[in-house]
């Protein structure tokens, strides 16, 4: 079995090197390129997940659809796909940039940092069942839009899914997302 890495990245948001996922993450955590995707389906309701419990980062909370990690030479879109396949089982039909430009740095109970240059999509799928892979995902199930915003509230959100629906809101339901484009993802991610 292969380690995963994770690409480290400068404040410019070029690679510097990678490290391994596992040992990456702790109170002083290196600035790292991730993802967050939002899978939404033809009638706009979003898959919202429950982290797993046994997670060693943030067990338990509510996010988005998926979060993970893009591989070193890993476009965004394959990232997305690979971990939208291998937590839920789902396979997408589009992929789109929302929010390119994300990034944030939150801190869990325990003191671990996430420091994460972090570019937002939207996932298009029409499939209904899912294949949860339990190591990662305690639950998922799909939300309204209204939901979705109500959550913002609950305590046991994620930091980073509060702070990607403050800038989500405004644009609207998800299937009005307007396609952001690739010209302000970072240098380190291809598209």
């Amino acid at each position: 079995m292969s380690v995963e890495e994770i690409v480290l990245l400068n404040e410019a948001d070029e690679a510097i090197g990678t490290a391994p996922k596992l040992s990456s993450h702790h109170a002083r955590t290196p600035y790292h390129l991730a993802f967050s995707s939002y899978v939404v389906n033809p009638e706009g309701k979003v898959l919202i997940t429950r982290r797993a419990l046994s997670k060693r980062t943030f067990p338990g909370v509510w996010t988005g659809s998926c979060c993970g990690h893009p591989g070193p030479g890993e476009g965004l879109r394959d990232a997305v796909a690979r971990r939208l396949r291998d937590e839920l089982g789902v396979m997408v039909d589009t992929v789109t940039p929302v929010l390119p430009g994300f990034r944030y740095r939150a801190t869990a109970a325990d003191g671990t940092v996430e420091h994460e240059r972090c570019p937002v999509v939207r996932a298009t799928t029409s499939q209904t069942s899912l294949a949860l892979d339990p190591d990662e995902v305690e639950e998922a199930r799909w939300w309204t839009w209204e939901e979705c915003v109500a959550l913002v509230d609950h305590p046991d959100a994620s930091p980073w899914y509060r702070l990607q629906m403050a800038e989500l809101v405004p644009l609207g339901p998800p299937l009005e997302w307007p396609d952001a484009g690739v010209a302000d993802l970072p240098p380190a991610l291809t598209w």
